[in-house]
């Protein structure tokens, strides 16, 4: 699959009824909100770790991990990841006949013997060339094809480190914003009591949850990034359905309540380096609030795409963007047809998103296949 050559920028929107988004550690776990304005906010940490937690229970190797809820030390995971290949002979053989670079700094630094026990070759010596730049070398090389080959999470998100001397920060070409709540939200007045089980004891805690929100985070997609970590056109259409998918798989006391809504990316050609920017300034939401004047579900709110379908006809009409593609959840999925090429424009009886840009449509629910 070849590597990504192409800028894109996204919009993710999610709906949160009676949940917790993202706790606030500082502040007691209550969700995270801007109070002055009552306005939600979501990490983009929250909507990474969805993605990861889903990708390693299909079956992916994941470098970014966390054990008991408590974050992997990076020496360890690299130590363990760098342990799994070396016990690997035939991956060996096949990383030094891709890599001939590779092959040569291993040879400086451990011989030229066949069918050996890498692992066992290169623990031997581990601790006599701690300090030789030729083994941080070889590692920076060693670390970065494994990345390319095997570790998702570090093609799409990227990451800092310094491990094995190797001091690297992989820029991720993915990047996702804090998102945030495009309406004033109102946290749960009754906060329950939850019984917290330790070891040889419990505790009484509260649990904090928001009555609704509708969240946005916009991101970007970027193609030289791609480059140095070999993120594919296959990585992309894995991460656009984890981001769906993972939001949904992760159903804690806490996230329950959380759904999915709309997902729009718009695909720059080729030669184009440009981002049109956060596209939510584009989006206006209309309050039409029940008879109690409050927002508790989607029905409650209108979201009107007209200025972001306006911008994206007229770069496209500027012969800037390839393509915008498009989900949208069944519920507000707007389905009446009346010519193929305002299709996705037209308004269901039910829907809550108007004014929608026309757009390919995906399957976002389509299955990621698993690995062993």
């Amino acid at each position: 699959m070849s590597i990504i050559n192409t800028n894109s920028e996204f919009l993710f929107g999610f709906q949160a009824t009676l949940t917790n988004p993202n706790g606030d550690p500082d502040q007691e776990n209550k969700p995270r909100m801007d109070y002055d304005t009552s306005t939600l906010l979501v990490s983009d940490a929250r909507r990474k770790r969805d993605c990861r937690d889903f990708l390693k229970n299909k079956g992916y190797q994941i470098f970014v991990d966390t054990l008991a809820d408590k974050k992997v030390p990076m020496d360890k995971m690299f130590e363990h990841i760098r342990d799994t290949w070396l016990d690997n002979n035939e991956k060996m053989e096949q990383l030094f006949a891709d890599n001939k670079k590779l092959k040569q700094a291993w040879e400086e630094l451990f011989g030229n013997e066949e069918n050996i026990n890498y692992k066992k070759v290169y623990l031997k010596k581990l601790e006599e060339l701690k300090k030789n730049k030729e083994l941080s070398a070889f590692n920076n090389i060693f670390l970065t094809e494994i990345i390319q080959r095997s570790l998702i999470d570090i093609r799409l998100f990227g990451s800092a480190m310094a491990v094995e001397g190797v001091t690297r920060t992989y820029t991720g070409p993915v990047q996702v914003s804090w998102g945030y709540s495009l309406h004033p939200v109102e946290l749960v007045k009754t906060n329950t009591i939850t019984s917290i089980m330790n070891e040889d004891s419990s505790t009484f805690g509260k649990k904090y949850k928001v009555y609704y929100a509708l969240v946005a985070h916009y991101g970007t997609i970027n193609k030289y990034s791609a480059k140095l970590t070999a993120m594919t056109e296959e990585d992309r259409n894995i991460f656009r359905r984890a981001l769906v998918q993972g939001m949904m798989a992760n159903q804690t006391d806490s996230k329950q309540g959380q759904e999915p809504l709309f997902y729009l990316e718009v695909i720059y050609k080729p030669e184009y380096d440009m981002y049109l920017g956060d596209l939510r300034r584009f989006i206006e939401v209309k309050e039409e609030t029940n008879k109690e004047g409050v927002i508790r579900s989607i029905n409650d709110l209108t979201v009107d795409f007209q200025g972001l379908s306006q911008v994206i006809t007229e770069l496209k009409d500027d012969g800037y963007i390839e393509k915008v593609i498009g989900w949208v959840h069944p519920t507000q999925n707007e389905t009446q047809k009346e010519n193929k090429q305002k299709e996705n424009q037209v308004k269901t009886k039910n829907s809550r998103l108007i004014n929608m840009p026309e757009y390919d449509p995906v399957n976002l629910w389509e299955p990621i296949q698993g690995r062993e």
